[in-house]
């Protein structure tokens, strides 16, 4: 019998493959890339990546350093340089106030040792089980933020843990502290915290950070933060957990290279954390990569160390995207706020009348050529997010404007 053969009787007995795996199928990012790929002119604005190059500088930077022999393996922990790199940018300010005045949150007030406190990873994405699968024992309990990028629950899976979702409510998608609090149990041993927050665009405040500081010192719990969209906030500075008192030796904190300098296909990432929880990543870190990509580290080491000139380009032109889709969506009729930080907003489609989020998005794809990623599935119960589609303004300006104009013609309110 071929093996194939064998191997999928196998898998429909449910006797292969691991347990967690159950009811995991593919990610909707990948469903709806593949879709957006097969009809060919789809204005892609569901996919979480730009369709434009980071700071050519930085390319140069990469192709130096392949061709300087920078080709085998880097330390597990990352070259010396890009760590002495990160240390640093987790001493600079996190964000400009909107109008680009001077940073509006101050620098970090935990110095992080390169040697002892910084791991580089394969993007967060990888950071984000080595953090997790060293936390967690079957049995215990995280505590996250809905909507939630799928990968937090089946990460908690892996590690045989319960992901326990508190929802940021639409429209304002603001945390109910009753909520945070009544989701903390005796199994909880982490709190997983994404800020600013994909997909709604939240920006936590200093209030949101007390009171997860607070509950952290009441139940001894571990803090891993996931801010990959550190440097994109536009109507509220983004504050860093780890620098809240009693904070930083009980927080973990995750970012990476790609979105703040247009690199998502690098993966290069890293995680900080003092020196037991350190040990203890670096461990599991060790066995699922290894290390991450020598030149690429080179490249990011240079990156970290650009000017305010380039952060302040970045942030108003992401901030110019904002304000073209968001108030475009709005006069089609999408029921909306701005999101205050992240390059995603969440929309509510309800007064359209199409149906339900997938009904939207099969619509949108399939009669105006536009992607967009059903709300759905960032949720435990996909009736939660059923009245909300996600869309980003990674792209260029042309890009958004060619959306729009197609939306336009799908969903022209006077016909409505």
């Amino acid at each position: 019998m071929p093996s194939s053969t064998f191997s999928d009787a196998r898998a429909r007995r449910g006797d292969l493959g691991a347990a967690w795996l159950a009811g995991i199928g593919e990610s909707i990012f990948t469903e709806i890339s593949r879709r957006a790929t097969a009809r060919g002119d789809v204005v892609n604005l569901g996919q979480g990546f730009p369709n434009f190059e980071g700071p050519p500088e930085i390319v140069e930077a990469a192709a130096a350093a392949l061709r300087a022999g920078h080709n085998q393996y880097a330390p597990a922990p990352g070259i010396p340089e890009l760590r002495a790199a990160i240390a640093d940018w987790m001493r600079r300010p996190t964000a400009s106030d909107p109008g680009g005045a001077p940073p509006a949150a101050g620098p970090s007030v935990a110095g992080w040792d390169p040697e002892t406190e910084i791991t580089v990873t394969s993007g967060c994405t990888e950071a984000l089980p080595a953090t997790l699968l060293a936390l967690l024992r079957p049995g215990d309990e995280v505590v996250g933020l809905e909507p939630f990028y799928d990968a937090y629950p089946a990460v908690c899976a892996m590690a045989g843990a319960r992901f326990v979702p508190v929802t940021l409510p639409a429209p304002d998608f603001a945390l109910d502290p009753d909520a945070l609090r009544a989701a903390i149990t005796p199994r909880t041993r982490v709190i997983l915290l994404n800020t600013p927050h994909n997909p709604t665009g939240r920006v936590l405040s200093e209030d949101d950070l007390a009171l997860v500081r607070e509950l952290c010192l009441e139940h001894d719990l571990v803090a891993v933060t996931d801010e990959v969209y550190e440097r994109l906030v536009f109507d509220r500075p983004h504050r860093r957990l780890c620098d809240l008192p009693d904070m930083r030796e009980r927080t973990v904190t995750l970012s990476s290279l790609g979105k703040t300098f247009s690199f998502t296909g690098w993966k290069i990432g890293w995680a900080v954390a003092p020196v037991p929880l350190t040990r203890l990543l670096r461990t599991v870190h060790q066995f699922l990569v290894f290390s991450s990509a020598t030149p690429l580290q080179h490249a990011a080491t240079a990156a970290l160390r650009l000017g305010p000139d380039y952060f302040a380009d970045y942030e108003a032109a992401y901030r110019r995207r904002r304000d073209l889709l968001v108030p475009g969506l709005q006069r089609l009729g999408f029921d909306l706020q701005p999101p205050e930080g992240t390059y995603f907003v969440l929309a509510d489609h309800r007064p359209l009348g199409l149906g339900d989020d997938r009904a939207v998005v099969d619509r949108l794809i399939d009669e105006a050529g536009v992607a967009a990623i059903p709300a759905s599935a960032f949720h435990a119960d996909p009736a939660r997010g059923a009245h909300l589609v996600r869309f980003s303004f990674c792209s260029t300006e042309a890009a958004i404007a060619e959306a729009l104009e197609r939306l336009g013609r799908l969903l022209d309110p006077p016909q409505r």
